[in-house]
């Protein structure tokens, strides 16, 4: 990352490499099963060509994406600073959100099945503004746990928004 995308103060932590397996399998889930149905579909309804077409453009796709997975979780990291959070994530379109612990409302730690079965968990950051709620997928969940009391206690310290 450059110094655009690196702000000074922090050591930039990385999310578990357990988060490409997670996010591989919601590829499957998501564009896997779908090209499977519409191969079959067209297969069905009109001709063998079809069910061709629509397989090979359904799998280039979930190969594709299968693919860029490492980069994607490889570009998402967090640190703290001394009163913010920042969250950086894209490997091609980078975005980095800075969240003051006192535009902080709330907390919220989520971890679906499939999460829970990779012992990972996503920490939410609410604010005032909807607009600038940020998240960290993909946190080891001892991690996550940490980063909670961490920033509900500097909140506290603070007279903050929580």
């Amino acid at each position: 990352m450059d110094a655009l995308f690196d702000p000074p103060g922090g050591r930039w932590q990385p999310v578990s490499p357990k988060y490409v397996t997670v996010k591989r399998l919601s590829v499957l889930l998501s564009w896997g099963i779908p090209t499977i149905v519409i191969a079959v579909g067209p297969g069905v309804i009109w001709s063998w060509w079809a069910a061709l077409a629509a397989g090979i453009v359904g799998l280039a796709i979930t190969v594709w994406r299968w693919l860029r997975m490492p980069k994607i979780v490889a570009a998402w990291g967090w640190c703290e600073r001394g009163t913010d959070l920042c969250i950086r994530s894209g490997p091609m379109f980078r975005h980095l959100t800075i969240v003051p612990y006192g535009r902080m409302q709330s907390v919220e730690i989520n971890s679906g099945p499939i999460d829970r079965h990779f012992g990972l968990a996503s920490v939410q950051l609410v604010t005032a503004s909807p607009l600038s709620d940020a998240a960290i997928p993909g946190m080891p969940r001892a991690d996550a746990v940490a980063l909670r009391d961490r920033i509900t206690a500097v909140a506290e310290t603070a007279d903050a928004g929580l």
